[in-house]
């Protein structure tokens, strides 16, 4: 499977989990609104890591570097959590670190697989 459609497809896979981590925040899990809010936030997250893998699988296969693909994967994991981070909830409560952390972690691991285990294209024969 080439590196960036692995990306896209262990991005979405993990950005549901990175929304589910939203239910260990004592805020929303004891918000009688939480279902609609999970939704949203589990939608939200599978966006941010399908997007996260597409940039993330593209740079691996132009950049052949493990360390490369983990910085760049964390780095990107948290430009885009701290976007998503940088929206209050209604009451106008930041949750940073809440956001951010999984988001980076997401990252790092999109980094290393796509770096790892993704395929790299065949190059084109002249016929």
């Amino acid at each position: 499977m080439s590196k960036p459609v692995l990306g896209l497809i262990l991005g979405a896979i993990l950005g549901v989990f990175d929304g589910l981590t939203a239910l260990l925040e004592p805020d929303i899990a004891n918000n009688p609104e939480v279902g609609a809010a999970m939704t949203g936030i589990i939608a939200g997250s599978s966006v941010k890591g399908l997007l996260a893998g597409l940039l993330i699988g593209f740079f691996a296969r132009k950049v052949k570097s493990l360390k490369s693909g983990l910085i760049f994967g964390g780095v990107v994991g948290l430009v885009l959590a701290f976007i998503i981070a940088a929206m209050p909830d209604p009451s106008g409560k930041h949750y940073w670190l809440q956001i951010m952390i999984p988001g980076t972690i997401v990252g790092i691991i999109l980094g290393y697989v796509t770096q790892k285990y993704g395929k790299e294209p065949k190059p084109a024969t002249a016929n």
